[in-house]
């Protein structure tokens, strides 16, 4: 099987185009390629197949076998894999998901997207693209959307404390497709990140776990954070964490509306359009190496 290697914000996952590769197992095949010494090495594997919704529909399993429902990072690289193989000619893309259609609007390479047709006409094939804005959606604070444990929770109070391995932090629940908990921290590299990470993946106000935010603000229009995510542990970069994130802050006063948000592989820029509801991420998309694997 033919497969790409791609990262965003080195989020890296191991894509397969399965408009030409038949792929049986992909919880299997997610938790042997994913492993970075006796695999390919990733945070997961992105099928990219057919849709009769969409353009496209991104399938994603996370490292740990589990299907993920949606990815940030991913997206922009499935973009960038579909138009740069000449499967579309569109430079503004709809992508299915599990957590809805998301679209796209390519960013091309050295002006690429003006070329015109007498451009095309004399040879000019230029189909880099290094990154895109996605329209992310409306952020989600019901808590039964999200979802978190309504028996534990009445409703998604911002500040709402959760306690794990004799400590305790106030949290912000967001949606954005994936169940998200976000707290503010005054340092993210002091974060025993390995310990509470999982602990608070797995608790039992979350009934498909979360993935977990450990956010410092450093001023209103820049945070940083340490993301721990569900299926597959610290990850250099979540792009639907930087959304969540990003509109946690907002909800709670810290921030503007458009923020830079700094990862351990990258930045991404999160606005937040309060006419529309809707979270816009724009970011890089970038291709590791080709391969095959049995």
């Amino acid at each position: 099987m033919k497969f790409t290697k791609m990262q965003g914000c080195e989020n890296d996952y191991i894509y397969f185009n399965c408009f030409e590769e038949k792929i049986e197992d992909p919880e299997k095949l997610s938790i042997r390629l994913s492993d970075r010494h006796t695999g390919i090495g990733g945070d997961g594997i992105v099928l990219i197949k057919p849709s009769d919704k969409a353009d496209f529909f991104m399938d994603m399993y996370n490292n740990d076998g589990s299907r993920g429902r949606m990815c940030g990072n991913a997206i922009r690289c499935v973009g960038k894999y579909v138009y740069e193989h000449g499967m579309t000619d569109k430079k503004q893309l709809d992508i299915e998901t599990l957590s809805g259609i998301k679209h796209l609007k390519l960013i091309l390479a050295d002006g690429s997207e003006n070329k015109t047709e007498a451009d095309k006409s004399a040879g000019v094939t230029d189909r880099v693209v290094t990154g895109a804005t996605v329209d992310m959606g409306a952020p989600i604070t019901d808590a039964a959307a999200i979802p978190l444990n309504t028996d534990i929770i009445k409703e998604n109070k911002m500040g709402y404390t959760l306690a794990v391995l004799a400590r305790c932090h106030r949290f912000t629940f967001v949606s954005m497709g994936n169940p998200h908990a976000v707290t503010f921290v005054d340092n993210v590299d002091e974060v025993p990140l390995e310990e509470l990470g999982p602990a608070y993946e797995h608790h039992e106000i979350f009934p498909e776990r979360a993935n977990i935010e450990f956010v410092h603000v450093i001023d209103r229009t820049h945070i940083e954070f340490r993301v721990w995510e569900r299926g597959s542990g610290e990850t250099m970069a979540c792009g639907t964490g930087a959304c969540a994130s990003a509109y946690a802050c907002i909800l709670n006063g810290l921030t503007e509306n458009e923020v830079n948000v700094k990862m351990k592989g990258g930045s991404l820029i999160i606005k937040y359009d309060p006419g529309l509801n809707t979270v816009f991420m724009t970011g890089p998309a970038v291709e590791v190496f080709t391969g095959e694997t049995d």
